[in-house]
């Protein structure tokens, strides 16, 4: 839905990694054969034609409508007013979304002491992107983004104005094919394996039917990643609003697949995991700024999303 809690109070039985005392020294791997040059690769390091199908609406492209931005077509905004029809917070749930990337890429970079990144489902560049906010903490992070969506295609070389000391990557690969994108020559010369990687996979898993088991997917990438890994996923509910669910509702009969699930459901995607304080809730929840406004409710934002270490 937007590419995009418990109840109020937290619900019991949600378990915590640890609190770290101070971040680690980080592990700069020292490996970057991808050069500021190079602006996307794919597997098969061929470059395919992109088609953006203007005429059909777009989930990046909507999303992009909901944040106010101008990569989006008649199609898109069509499509995106019936969707608000459906559900008049989808501007918030995105917004939110959005506001808890920031937060928690921040988070792990400056307080768990990670130096590497993979964001799978990327969707159109809106600043901060994530490398932005990585290399703001520090300038050597290194970036992956992963996507096989043609909108994103066009706009990748956004998302590759890396700091001068790090790297930002862009692959051309699916997450329905989790094996392409471990398989992937760029993202082994880009990130070293040996040492902690972020994998973030935002507001996309909702796009992914049980058909798809995007369980399965996750825990593919998941049991690549070394210890000390962190998983950060994003996903819109139904819990708090049925208005989601008909926002969910509105995309497939556009031709998007599109799931909402329950936080149980969403838990699923963190098996195995510690999952850090406060657990799995409303994005606008996990460790709030002052840029969060107070009152916003549940029901408003309709997103979960959770940060999860591999131990």
């Amino acid at each position: 839905m937007i590419n995009g809690e418990p109840p109020e109070s937290p619900s019991p039985g949600t378990e915590s990694a640890p609190a770290l005392a101070s971040p680690p020294a980080p592990v700069v791997p020292e490996i970057g054969k991808l050069g500021a040059g190079k602006w996307w690769t794919s597997p098969s390091g061929e470059h395919r034609a992109v088609d953006l199908k203007t005429d059909q609406p777009h989930s990046a492209r909507m999303y992009d409508y909901y944040l106010g931005g101008k990569d989006h077509f008649r199609a898109d905004r069509e499509a995106a007013e019936r969707a608000l029809a459906s559900f008049p917070n989808a501007r918030t749930s995105a917004r939110e979304n959005r506001a808890f990337l920031v937060r928690s890429i921040r988070h792990l970079a400056s307080t768990a002491g990670i130096r590497q990144f993979l964001d799978i489902g990327t969707g159109i560049p809106t600043s901060p992107n994530l490398h932005e906010v990585a290399q703001g903490v520090d300038p050597r992070a290194r970036v992956v983004y992963a996507d096989n969506d043609p909108i994103v295609l066009t706009h990748a070389r956004a998302l590759l104005t890396s700091a001068a000391e790090g790297v930002t990557a862009y692959l051309d690969v699916d997450l329905h094919s989790p094996e392409s994108i471990l398989a992937a020559p760029q993202l082994r010369d880009t990130l070293d394996f040996s040492q902690p990687i972020a994998l973030s996979v935002l507001a996309i898993l909702h796009f992914f039917p049980d058909a798809d088991d995007p369980f399965a997917l996750v825990d593919e990438l998941v049991r690549e990643l070394p210890t000390g890994s962190y998983l950060t996923i994003t996903h819109a509910t139904a819990d708090y609003d049925d208005g989601m669910e008909r926002l969910a509702a509105s995309y497939r009969a556009s031709g998007i697949p599109a799931q909402t699930r329950s936080r149980d459901e969403i838990l699923r995607f963190f098996d195995g995991l510690e999952v850090l304080d406060p657990g799995l809730c409303t994005v606008h929840r996990w460790r709030p700024d002052a840029d969060v406004r107070s009152d916003l409710t549940d029901g408003e934002v309709s997103f979960y999303g959770a940060v999860a270490r591999k131990a």
